[in-house]
């Protein structure tokens, strides 16, 4: 440590220290005579600049700058899951238990539980060789999580010593690894990484099976594959928050990671709030036992936003290499490249397109790159997943701004949100002309072998429905849709039944709120059918208006309510019904 070294300069998050020539770069540091948590930005001879994540306000001249001798890093082990941390991983409930509902500023407090006791099953037994990866034994953390206590990474050796099955604190000793380099190694249920380095794994995959969601106009139009990426930029007020909720709350993954990144207070509250009361539709247990939640509003220090993120991802790669699929959702990234934009200020740097640094698009595309399907490092060979969704929020809904060019040149969905259909009221607000997938051709065999194998097809004909549909707005504004031939004015009619029918989807309602993709796909093939049927009807001169006219049509627009996840087999009734009332057309 070096005790000598004193602030020279406040400048918001931003301080500057004197005699720091045994600094490191990123490395963590203790500002002031309150302690506060702070980060090494830049180093020039000798004078740090160090980003604080505490609030500065108070801070003086002259005052303490301690050199920690550690990144930051997050602490990993049992107790992460149903945990609420802020931006540098401070348990907030714990916080509040101590300090009221305001964060003090220089406590510190661990971010996992010291004391609490886990009950440990070992799998390896003495005399065996490890290397990093390697499981030796396991938690039952959660009714839905196992949490697999690991060999870190670089350590390689034999397990001299294990310990019985039994009850143990994260700091107690659970394995002696006698190393190559004759030392012997504690490991121990609580690990420590830091957030900037990637967690090493042994080999990248294409994504080969979607992330599902239960929301339509994603699985079926623009779906997410597990390991993919896929950004949600969209206007103030076009859903972008309520999107990836519904996405946290019913997402395929083992465990899903919602970040808050410098969003407003009473978005992050309501998550808080409505989260411990949901139930996992596939387990039937609560939510919050695969959940972990990050909350940095906005009116907590602008630079823990760029922590919140980098603590986020570290933690889903922490469980990915335990062979789960993980869901990390960031809202929102753009808060996320404010936070780095006043930085960069403070810091007297050149700045970029709108101020930005010139760094934005690395930062981006190191962050997207940390998503992916990988097998991973350590025995038994197992895979995980990290599916990494972000939010950008483009000032006055401007897609042409830098941070929503950099992050789609990075993702492969697009999920564009529409300020329009929001006004509409039509949610998800998603874009289907402007949004996009490139994960569909490596999902399509999932799809076929455990749904349909017309999944691809049927897909294909509804967005060229929705496509037609677009042109021929324009027309119908300058003439009317009766001067329309039938053939389109079906097309018309088709494209209203899929945008209203099935696209449009009620976050509050018990049954639309989730759609199995059984159901989804069985909703979309009855369009498909329909529409197939009253071309055939066109062609032998049946006026359309008594195809639109039949009298299935309003249950058309209602099933996606009136029939449940777990009663797809009145579909088969549904499209007898359909068949009968079209054929009578022809009597």
């Amino acid at each position: 440590m070096n005790d000598e070294s004193k602030i020279v300069l406040i400048d918001g998050p931003v301080v500057k220290a004197d005699n720091m020539y045994n600094a490191k770069m990123y490395e963590m540091v203790e500002v002031g005579h309150q302690r506060l948590t702070g980060e090494i930005i830049q180093l020039q001879e000798g004078e740090a600049y160090i980003q604080v994540y505490e609030n500065t306000s108070g801070l003086k001249l002259d005052e303490p700058v301690t050199l920690t001798g550690m990144p930051l890093y997050v602490e990993l082990g049992p107790g992460l899951i149903g945990n609420i941390f802020d931006g540098i991983q401070r348990p907030l409930e714990v916080y509040r238990a101590q300090t009221g509902d305001f964060i003090q500023r220089g406590i510190k407090i661990e971010p996992l539980d010291r004391k609490k006791e886990w009950y440990f099953i070992p799998t390896l037994i003495e005399h065996i060789k490890v290397g990093p990866g390697d499981i030796i034994g396991e938690v039952q953390e959660t009714d839905l999580v196992v949490h697999k206590i690991m060999i870190p990474p670089r350590v390689f050796g034999t397990i001299q010593s294990i310990v019985a099955e039994g009850s143990y604190r994260i700091v107690d000793e659970l394995a002696q690894i006698s190393t190559n380099s004759s030392s012997i190694y504690s490991v121990k249920m609580l690990q420590t990484w830091p957030v900037r380095a990637p967690r090493p794994y042994f080999e990248r995959h294409l994504p080969n099976e979607p992330l599902i969601t239960g929301q339509r106009i994603i699985d079926l139009l623009f779906p997410i594959a597990k390991g993919g990426v896929a950004a949600i930029p969209g206007g103030f007020g076009s859903g972008k928050t309520v999107t990836l909720q519904q996405i946290a709350k019913w997402a395929s993954a083992n465990i899903v990671i919602y970040i808050g990144c410098g969003e407003r207070g009473n978005e992050m509250t309501d998550i808080l709030l409505s989260f411990p009361s949901l139930i996992d539709p596939s387990s039937k247990k609560p939510l919050l036992q695969r959940t972990i939640l990050i909350a940095n509003t906005s009116n907590m220090p602008v630079s823990a936003r760029e922590a919140s993120i980098y603590t986020g991802i570290t933690i889903g790669e922490y469980f990915r290499d335990m062979g789960y699929d993980i869901a990390v959702l960031a809202d929102s990234t753009s808060r996320w490249a404010e936070a780095l934009r006043e930085i960069s200020a403070r810091l007297e740097e050149i700045p970029a397109e709108e101020g930005h640094p010139s760094y934005l698009p690395t930062r981006i595309a190191e962050f997207y790159e940390r998503g992916g399907n990988v097998t991973v490092n350590g025995k038994p060979e197992r895979k995980g997943t990290i599916s990494l969704m972000g939010a950008v929020s483009p000032p006055a809904g401007d897609f042409s701004e830098p941070v929503t060019q950099y992050t789609i040149r990075n993702i492969r969905v697009l999920w564009e949100l529409d300020k329009k259909l929001a006004d509409s009221r039509h949610y998800p607000a998603i874009n289907w002309i402007n949004s996009f997938s490139g994960y569909v051709s490596y999902i399509s065999e999932w799809w076929d072998q455990n749904i349909n194998a017309n999944w691809a097809d049927y897909r294909g004909q509804a967005l060229n429905l929705l496509i037609h549909d677009n042109q021929l707005q324009q027309i119908v504004k300058l003439i009317g849709a009766e001067s329309l031939p039938d053939e389109e004015r079906l097309v018309l009619f088709t494209a209203q039944l899929i945008k209203e029918g099935l696209l449009r989807q009620n976050a509050l309602d018990e049954v639309d709120t989730y759609t199995t993709p059984e159901k989804q796909y069985k909703m979309l093939e009855v369009i498909i059918d329909f529409y197939k049927k009253g071309l055939d009807l066109i062609e032998k001169r049946i006026p359309i208006y008594k195809i639109t006219g039949v009298p299935i049509i309003p249950q058309l627009m209602k099933m996606k309510i009136s029939i449940k996840n777990e009663e797809v087999d009145k579909f088969s009734q549904f499209r007898t019904l359909i068949e009968e009332q079209l054929r009578k057309l022809l009597e």
